[in-house]
């Protein structure tokens, strides 16, 4: 990359602070202070080493940068719209206003150039890990010795707070493990947080923590030199291992009276404040004006576009050379399904309805992936220490190892008990690009990955979380695993695709659905075997839909009918249900829901169909009651678990609980009366 003089370095990064400290005070709202204290190394790294094209953001081999202390987001606003991405000075005027493109966090699918959503702190670092990842194994899948097209680095922008936060761990340990030695981080050491000076709650000794961890360490960087940082960065990219660059900064730099405190971090300096700062830093300009001197400096258009012409060259030549490896590569970059998946997918489910074999889901999950891995030879799995448990590996997986000489190439990895790390991770593996990642663990741990899969949610990655264990039915382990209000919970978050299927086939479509789908899916499965139930061709094209009737109402029975709704290990019951009602003169229908938050997306016409107005209805699920209500309503009726667990076996378990036939019988009565 080209470098500046001096002179201009320090105009540059004054435009940083400028723009920042001029939005929040026009938004009435945000963080100047990470901006102003880290914009000598964003001139160092965005004007000296990052590759990127600012005219095509998803350019495959572009160098990943994420913000992971997003709250700082001007920075990258204006760090995006300097070197030329397709955002005006119009949407930074517009900071933190509706509809506009620079949201009060980065949001990805929002902003031009931005990589992921980072507004919970500590998860952008572990989305980068996860891209670091990414990118390894992809380098070890298609790089030949004469030719690599996968050949880029992950940066990350890091501060106290994403280190306080327990998620830093998981990843930083994992990515040293694995040597990750193109994941760069910078830390942005100013020792403030918003309660004040970290000194008193944040003592660790940093540099030591992740030198354990097998990191790179650089110490003691001045963070307002941008030489100094740009050396370091340099050093960074020689390094066998992941480099953590400790740059010592001073948050708000510039401004006279609230540098170096946390009065500088989450609020508007005030107009006196910024009149005084723009004297002291010599930046004579009005609010929002940038001297066109300072754009030519910044611009990165011509740079990027000579970047990216360069690796269409070299890809041409590798296309001519492994025309088969450049156009799976080419396929898995653009995120594109095999041009055959439709009918090997149609083939998975139809083999696991030839099958017809009673096992858990947890099994028929697996049976499944080992479908989909002859299908995807982009799927990447693993799991967080469960991988016995969950599944989540098949004949021909091969786990994830570092070698001597770099990541050995994979795909299954081994995340350790490291539930909320995995699934951050996942996420960035899914946005970089070239890999279907999923990871497994119990469902009650999905409370430590959950803020994880919320952020997917609101992001639309196509992230696959695989929860197993998936209620009381799994036993003795007792109530601190056996989930009750997990499904419930996780149904709640809009965008995520929840699945918790009650046999093979329902498990293969989950799967295909999720696969297919352009957003997160969570997949639900047992740990106790679940009876295959037959099902004709039309009612196994409907399950993709959510919902959809696994056994009619008998039509000599007229006076009374009823609709039993389950998902699950709980459809048995539900069938079960069915003649002893019909010797009562109770018709019922049994409705199988694997995925209500697919089902709720059907037309009303088809939603009328399976769930006609004016039948009474009772649901059937081990877990919390209240959820079902909305399609039961008042009058309707819930066979489920309001209370925790217990340690005993399921089958014990289910009868203490009321997951009986007889009980259903009543409850279906008691809904008619």
């Amino acid at each position: 990359m080209t470098t500046s003089s001096p002179a201009s370095t320090a105009l540059m990064a004054n435009a940083i602070r400028a723009l920042a400290m001029d939005a929040v005070q026009q938004a009435n709202s945000g963080h100047p202070g990470m901006p102003m204290g880290m914009a000598e190394i964003g001139v160092a790294l965005w004007s000296r080493h990052l590759k990127h094209n600012p005219a095509n953001p998803h350019w495959a081999d572009r160098d990943r940068f994420v913000l992971s202390n997003g709250h700082g987001s001007m920075l990258l606003y204006a760090l995006l719209h300097l070197t030329g991405y397709d955002l005006p000075l119009a949407e930074l005027k517009n900071f933190r206003q509706l509809h506009s493109k620079t949201p009060g966090h980065p949001e990805y699918g929002i902003t031009p150039g931005v990589e992921t959503t980072t507004g919970p702190l500590g998860q952008g670092l572990a989305n980068a890990a996860g891209m670091a990842l990414a990118e390894a194994l992809l380098a070890a899948e298609f790089n030949k010795a004469d030719a690599k097209i996968v050949d880029h680095y992950t940066y990350v922008f890091l501060g106290d707070g994403c280190l306080m936060e327990g998620i830093s761990h998981e990843a930083c340990s994992l990515a040293g493990t694995l040597k990750l030695n193109k994941l760069i981080a910078l830390y942005d050491d100013n020792g403030i947080s918003i309660d004040g000076h970290v000194e008193h709650w944040f003592r660790d000794d940093t540099p030591k923590r992740f030198e354990a961890y097998g990191w790179n360490v650089i110490r003691n960087v001045d963070g307002h030199n941008v030489d100094a940082v740009d050396a370091a960065i340099a050093q960074a990219k020689g390094a066998d291992k992941p480099t953590l660059i400790c740059c010592k900064t001073v948050i708000g730099k510039g401004a006279p009276t609230k540098a170096g405190g946390h009065d500088a971090h989450g609020a508007p300096l005030g107009a006196q404040e910024i009149a005084a700062t723009r004297e002291g830093l010599g930046w004579k300009w009005e609010p929002f004006v940038i001297p066109q001197e300072v754009y030519a400096a910044w611009d990165a258009k011509a740079q990027g576009a000579t970047s990216e012409a360069k690796w269409n060259d070299a890809f041409a030549q590798y296309r001519a050379k492994h025309p088969e490896l450049a156009a799976e590569f080419e396929r898995r970059a653009a995120g594109k399904l095999p041009a055959d998946w439709a009918a090997k997918a149609q083939a998975i489910i139809a083999g696991a309805n030839e099958r017809a074999e009673t096992v858990a889901t947890r099994k028929a999950s697996q049976q499944a992936i080992e479908g989909l891995a002859a299908a995807l030879p982009e799927l990447l799995g693993g799991s967080a220490d469960l991988t016995g448990s969950n599944l989540t590996n098949w004949k021909a997986s091969k786990a994830v190892r570092a070698g001597a000489d770099g990541i050995e190439w994979g795909n299954h990895i081994n995340y350790g008990v490291r539930e909320f790390g995995m699934s951050a991770m996942i996420n960035g593996i899914a946005l970089h690009g070239g890999y279907k990642a999923f990871g497994g663990t119990f469902l009650t741990f999905s409370d430590y990955s959950r803020n994880a899969l919320r952020v997917a949610a609101l992001m639309k990655s196509p992230s696959i979380f695989v929860f197993t264990h998936d209620s009381i039915g799994l036993g003795e382990d007792g109530p601190t695993h056996q989930s009750v209000e997990h499904v419930a919970s996780l149904r709640l978050i809009p965008n995520l695709h929840t699945w918790r299927p009650a046999d093979t086939v329902e498990t293969a479509v989950a799967w295909t659905h999720a696969v297919e789908h352009q957003g997160p899916s969570c997949l639900i499965f047992s740990r106790q075997n679940l009876p295959f139930s037959t099902r004709t061709d039309s009612q196994i094209a409907n399950i993709a839909k959510g919902g959809y009737v696994l056994r009619d109402w008998n039509d000599d029975i007229v006076a009374r009918k009823i609709i039993l709704l389950a998902t699950g290990s709980e459809i048995e019951l539900a069938l079960k249900a069915v003649e002893p009602l019909a010797r009562e003169g109770i018709g019922a229908r049994v409705v199988s829901m694997p995925a209500t938050t697919v089902f709720d997306r059907q037309d009303a016409e088809y939603r009328e169909r399976v769930l006609p107005k004016g039948v009474r209805r009772v649901a059937i699920e081990a877990g919390v009651t209240d959820f079902w209500r909305k399609y039961v309503g008042l009058e309707g009726g819930v066979v489920g678990i309001d209370t925790f667990g217990e340690s005993a076996p399921a089958g014990e378990l289910f009868k203490h609980f009321g997951f009986t036939v007889e009980h259903v019988v009543a409850a279906a009565k008691a809904a008619l009366d």
